[in-house]
């Protein structure tokens, strides 16, 4: 699946599709504004992308000191609330492109 499919998804769909991963139904959720269930799902997932999305999500709801923890604990740098779909486009990447 490609970025622009889960976006288009997200945006069209009632439920992410069954085969995605963790990682990549958060992003689902994300862009589908179903903040709750995406940070349900991120703050289970023990890695850094789980902290990158976790940082996200924290900076998606204006918890920017939240995110910054998130962001270090994932070893990426913070960035502002005007990124938030550049960040989410590099977290795509990051995660579709293990799928």
């Amino acid at each position: 699946m490609t970025s622009a499919q889960l976006l288009q998804s997200a945006q069209t769909d009632a439920a992410p599709p069954a085969s995605l991963s963790p990682e990549a139904t958060t992003l689902w959720l994300i862009k589908a504004m179903r903040w709750e269930e995406a940070h349900n799902i991120a703050q289970d997932i023990p890695s850094r992308t789980g902290s990158w999305l976790h940082a996200l999500l924290h900076l998606i709801e204006g918890d920017s000191g939240n995110a910054g923890y998130w962001f270090a604990r994932a070893g990426r740098p913070a960035v502002p609330v005007s990124e938030i779909d550049a960040e989410w486009d590099r977290l795509a990447a990051a995660i579709l492109s293990g799928q």
